[in-house]
Formats: C-alpha cells, structure tokens, sequence
C-alpha cells in the first residue's frame, strides 16, 4: 500500500472537499481519500500510486495542488 500526501492551499469550502475527493477516487489505483480541510491536505493511499496523475485530478478539479 502507498501514500501520497499533497498540500491543497485553495480548498476553503465543504465544495473543495467533496470536488477533489471525487476527482481523486476516479484515479487508478486510488484505494482510500482523506480531504482535510483545516490542514488544506489530501491525503492517499492504495496500490501503484502515479503522483502525477492524481496531482492532475486535483487540477482538473480545479485546484493546484503541492506535494509535502
């Protein structure tokens, strides 16, 4: 199982979560996500992670995303 970690700073909303969560479950591999918004962090696990493909889920949900 891996984890990826990604820092949010634009999410400000409960809009923000359930945006980037539904955008990051529709990748490959994606088991669980976790959308904290106090922290702005998304945090994801599951099986053959390609950070840049969930990095670009979040963008396409409209959001820039950093990784930590």
């Amino acid at each position: 199982m891996n984890k990826l970690t990604l820092n949010v700073p634009e999410m400000s909303c409960g809009h923000c979560v359930s945006a980037v969560s539904s955008a990051v479950k529709g990748v490959t591999g994606v088991g669980d996500v976790h959308v904290d918004l106090s922290s702005k962090r998304v945090e994801v696990t599951g099986e053959g992670l390609e950070p840049k493909a969930v990095a670009a889920a979040v963008r396409e949900a409209g959001y820039e995303p950093e990784e930590s």
